[in-house]
């Protein structure tokens, strides 16, 4: 069996950002495992702009941003290797993979990030009634049929779903020739950006349908196209606003489910609401010396805050390798009354963290309150929080001395 500091699961930005905050911290023995053929993950197909803003203070696609960090993996010297899957992690921290050049293999990791990314909602996971005609893509695999591989997936489109992946999908299928005919969210709000609302469907003029979603796929061997309904405030479709959309191509873009089979095999506790791993300040999972970052561990909004969470988990993997882990009591962060949840959901007393958060449905005028118990510790005014963008929220050591758990919530103002 081979031996390794450090064993980072996944090349994208996630697992390269990983092993570059790792290798700065003064470790030397890494080796990051990617299943594709190339280190960058899902930035390779992703060649709009409007990544690194805030890491780059500057506009770059997909395969720029995810250069930038190849090029440094490079340049350091870490060793990586590609077209290899991990089947399985031990809660001893034994990575099982195989490959065609080594076959199968088995490496004693002193830590182990987790960087596995996301997987699509595909039809199967949404129950849509109706034949299983060509046609019917995910939002994702229709941008590596286009941005990849240069084939069109059809000419007349419906999309269901908001989420940045199918707006900017919207934009793209319209720039290559074909038709958008609407995008159908279940929710009264979009789960994209708002950026992206504008720049990809308004600017295009095509319309959001907030509140509706598929109720049939019509077609046997090609889709020939949808009946979308208006849905009441439990989501019930409501019969009679029943329309018939004439298309040939349906992408679905309902949400992205954190890779964690490997996390369920080494014993992770993952959090019922973002099924990713929960974990301290340092992105240490329950199981000590394994880490978790990026949309492995909850589905971020922009790639610039997976990478400064990764080297987050680089820094507190290279710690734990070199036995300064500080182990204390954790205080718990309990999310209610409009905040869904929060990473890290855990804080070790005596330490800060930058604590990320979503809401669960689109408020105007609030503030973000901190409470230890009745008493009121930090507050943030905002005027406008939504599903589809991050939050942030600052907790000061002091705020975890003499209590085991904090609340955070959203209070009108």
């Amino acid at each position: 069996m081979q031996t390794k500091d450090l064993v980072i699961i996944g090349g994208g930005p996630a697992g390269m950002s990983a092993a570059i905050s790792a290798y700065n911290e003064g470790i030397k023995d890494i080796l990051i495992i990617e299943r594709e053929e190339s280190l960058g993950g899902i930035l390779k197909q992703c060649i709009h702009n409007g990544f690194g803003l805030h890491k780059f203070g500057e506009q770059l696609t997909g395969p720029e941003y995810a250069e930038r960090y190849s090029d440094e993996v490079e340049k350091l010297g870490i060793p990586y290797i590609t077209e290899t899957m991990v089947v399985d992690v031990s809660e001893d921290r034994v990575v099982t993979a195989v490959n065609k050049k080594d076959g199968y293999f088995q490496i004693k990791a002193g830590a182990i990030v987790l960087a596995m990314g996301c997987r699509e909602r595909s039809r199967g996971a949404l129950n849509i009634p109706g034949h299983r005609p060509a046609g019917i893509y995910t939002a994702g695999t229709a941008q590596k049929f286009v941005n990849i591989m240069g084939y069109m997936p059809g000419k007349s489109v419906v999309i269901l779903g908001s989420g940045d992946i199918g707006l900017i999908m919207a934009r793209r299928m319209t720039l290559e020739g074909a038709k958008v005919k609407a995008v159908c969210e279940l929710m009264p709000y979009s789960g994209g950006l708002t950026r992206n609302i504008v720049q990809c469907l308004e600017d295009f003029d095509i319309p959001l349908m907030l509140s509706h979603t598929i109720t049939d796929i019509h077609g046997k061997d090609r889709v020939e196209g949808v009946t979308v309904c208006k849905v009441d405030e439990n989501r019930k479709p409501i019969e009679e606003t029943a329309q018939y959309i004439e298309c040939d191509t349906i992408l679905l873009s309902c949400g992205l489910i954190p890779e964690n089979e490997l996390s369920k095999s080494a014993g992770v506790v993952l959090d019922r609401v973002t099924s990713g791993a929960v974990v301290d300040e340092t992105r240490q999972t329950s199981i000590p010396g394994i880490f978790a970052c990026g949309n492995v561990l909850h589905v971020h909004d922009l790639v610039d805050f997976v990478s400064d969470e990764a080297e987050i988990a680089g820094k507190g993997a290279a710690e734990f390798i070199k036995g300064n882990t500080k182990i204390g009591e954790t205080v718990e962060i309990l999310p209610t009354d409009g905040v869904r949840y929060t990473v890290p959901q855990k804080v070790t007393r005596g330490e800060g963290a930058s604590l990320y958060f979503r809401v669960a449905d689109v408020y105007k005028n609030v503030t973000v309150a901190l409470y230890k118990g009745e008493e009121l510790l930090a507050k943030k005014k905002r005027p406008k929080v939504a599903p589809g963008e991050m939050e942030r929220f600052e907790i000061k050591p002091e705020y975890l001395e003499n209590t085991d758990k904090l609340t955070i919530k959203l209070e009108r103002n």
